[in-house]
C-alpha cells in the first residue's frame, strides 16, 4: 500500500491527512495557522503536522511518496511559489522548498479550491468522470475546474476564478473590484445580503424573529430556515437567489458541458432544497436538449477532506 500527504492550509487551520492509495485517510493531525506571523514559521508548522498525522497513522513520513499542499491564493506550480494569498499575507513565497527542507519529500503545490475539486473528482461526488466543475457557496464563491482527468487553471494557473464570472452587468459591488459577480450574488454573503434588503423593505416578515430584530445576525440560512417556516418573504429572497444561481450555473454548463457539476460550501449544505429546483431551471437556459447529455448536478460529499484528499494526490500529474 503506498502512502501520501495532503495538506489543507487555511487561514485558521493547517490540517493535515495520510491518504492511502484507495483515497482513504489513515492518519490526521491539525495546528492553529496563528496569522499573522512569518511564512517560514507556517512551514514549520506545516512539517509538525506532518509528522503529527504520520505518527496517528502509524507510518513514517519516509514511507510517504509525496507532500502535496493546497493553499488560498495565486500559485505557482512550476516555481512551488505562492505568489499571493492576502489572507496568509502572502507575497511571492516559496513554500515548497520552505517546507520540503524539514521533510525529504518531492513537495507538490496547488490552489486550495483546486484541491478540493480534484479531491472530489477522484474520491467523491465526481469520482468515474473525467471533466467536473466544482462551486463552492461559502463567503465567496470558490470552487474548480477538471478537464480531461487534469486541473485546469490556465497557462499561469491564475484562471478558472469560478466566482468572478459576470452574471449582472453594473451590479453589485464584488471584493474583488468588480460589479455584478456571480459571488456578490450567490455566496452566503451574498445571499444574507439579498435577505437584508428584502428584511427592510418587509418589516412584516418572521424572519425579524428569527434573528431577534438584529439584522446584523442574518446570514446565508436565514432565508432558507425563514421559507421553511412558510414566511412568504423568505421565499422570495430564495427565488430572486436561484434566479441569479441558476443564470451562472447555466453559463458554466454552455461553456464547458462536464458530465458533473458539484455544489458544495454552506449554502450547498442546503442540498436537494437547492439543487432540485435548479436542475429543473436550467434545463430551459441550457443548449443541451437531450437528457442523457445533461450535465448531473450534485451536492459535494467529502466536506472538508476534499482538500485535504486531492492535495495528497497532486504528483499524479506530475508524473
Amino acid at each position: 500500500m503506498k502512502y501520501y500527504i495532503g495538506v489543507d492550509l487555511g487561514g485558521t487551520n493547517i490540517a493535515v491527512g495520510i491518504v492511502n492509495e484507495e483515497y482513504k485517510i489513515v492518519g490526521r493531525a491539525s495546528v492553529k495557522t496563528n496569522m499573522p506571523r512569518p511564512a517560514e514559521a507556517i512551514a514549520e508548522d506545516i512539517a509538525r503536522a506532518i509528522n503529527l498525522a504520520a505518527k496517528d497513522a502509524g507510518i513514517a513520513v519516509s514511507e510517504c511518496e509525496w507532500v502535496g499542499i493546497g493553499t488560498p491564493g495565486s500559485v505557482d506550480k512550476r516555481k512551488g511559489m505562492v505568489e499571493y494569498a492576502n489572507n496568509l499575507n502572502f507575497h511571492d513565497v516559496y513554500l515548497a522548498d520552505m517546507v520540503g527542507k524539514y521533510v525529504g519529500k518531492p513537495i507538490y503545490l496547488e490552489n486550495d479550491a483546486n484541491a478540493a475539486a480534484y479531491g472530489e473528482a477522484l474520491a467523491g461526488a465526481g469520482r468515474g468522470v473525467d471533466n467536473m466543475i466544482m462551486l463552492t457557496l461559502g463567503t465567496g464563491v470558490g470552487g474548480g475546474m477538471i478537464i480531461n482527468g487534469k486541473i485546469y487553471g490556465g497557462f499561469t494557473n491564475m484562471g478558472a476564478e469560478l466566482g468572478h464570472m459576470g452574471i449582472v452587468y453594473n451590479g453589485r459591488q464584488c471584493t474583488c473590484g468588480r460589479k455584478g459577480c456571480i459571488e456578490a450574488y450567490c455566496s452566503a454573503t451574498g445571499l444574507a445580503n439579498i435577505t437584508k434588503d428584502h428584511m427592510n423593505e418587509h418589516p412584516e416578515t418572521e424572519m425579524w424573529k428569527m434573528v431577534g430584530g438584529d439584522i446584523n445576525k442574518v446570514n446565508g440560512r436565514t432565508a432558507f430556515d425563514g421559507m421553511r417556516k412558510g414566511d412568504a418573504v423568505a421565499k422570495m429572497v430564495v427565488d430572486e437567489y436561484m434566479e441569479y444561481f441558476t443564470y451562472a450555473v447555466a453559463n458554466y454548463l454552455n461553456i464547458f458541458q462536464p458530465e458533473v457539476l458539484v455544489v458544495g460550501g454552506g449554502v450547498g449544505k442546503e442540498g436537494e432544497t437547492l439543487l432540485a429546483p435548479l436542475r429543473e431551471a436550467v434545463v430551459s437556459q441550457t443548449y443541451v436538449k437531450k437528457e442523457e447529455h445533461r450535465t448531473k448536478i450534485l451536492s459535494a460529499e467529502l466536506g472538508n477532506d476534499a482538500g485535504i484528499i486531492g492535495a495528497a494526490m497532486l504528483g499524479n500529474m506530475a508524473e
